[in-house]
């Protein structure tokens, strides 16, 4: 397994585990067993999900299976798809950070980090596209498409 998918794919089990955290946290303080204040992290835990779980799970087997690019570069340019990394994961995490206070303050500098985060986040998907892109293509079957 390439380096870059066991990125993917551990980051993408630790969202896993921080989302049903903060999944049952929502339920739990109001009765009183985790901290009012985790409520404030609302929005963010379907980012964990979505973007932390799914994406990065999607991500790092895609990196790993689709066909080879060319055989000098079989997975395309892994400066790329570390950015993709590095841009999802510093997003997901900034945003982890501002949600609860851009919540609180939606008019302050808080908001402008979820900004950035959702930028980064963004920016990192599209790295992503951009370097798989054209590992899809067709089948050859006895030399034709």
């Amino acid at each position: 397994m390439p380096t870059l998918t066991r990125w993917f794919v551990k980051a993408a089990f630790i969202y896993l585990a921080l989302g049903l955290l903060a999944l049952w946290s929502l339920p739990a303080s109001k009765v009183g067993l985790a901290p009012e204040w985790t409520t404030l992290w609302r929005p963010a835990y379907v980012h964990l999900f979505t973007l932390g779980w799914l994406s990065q799970l999607i991500f790092g087997v895609a990196h790993w299976m689709l066909p080879m690019h060319t055989k000098e570069q079989p997975r395309g340019n892994e400066t790329l798809v570390w950015g993709t990394w590095i841009g999802v994961n510093v997003g997901l995490v900034l945003r982890l950070i501002a949600e609860p206070f851009a919540t609180q303050h939606p008019y302050s500098a808080w908001g402008w980090l979820l900004v950035v985060s959702a930028l980064l986040q963004w920016g990192g998907a599209v790295l992503f596209v951009i370097n798989t892109w054209p590992r899809v293509k067709p089948r050859r079957i006895g030399g034709r498409r």
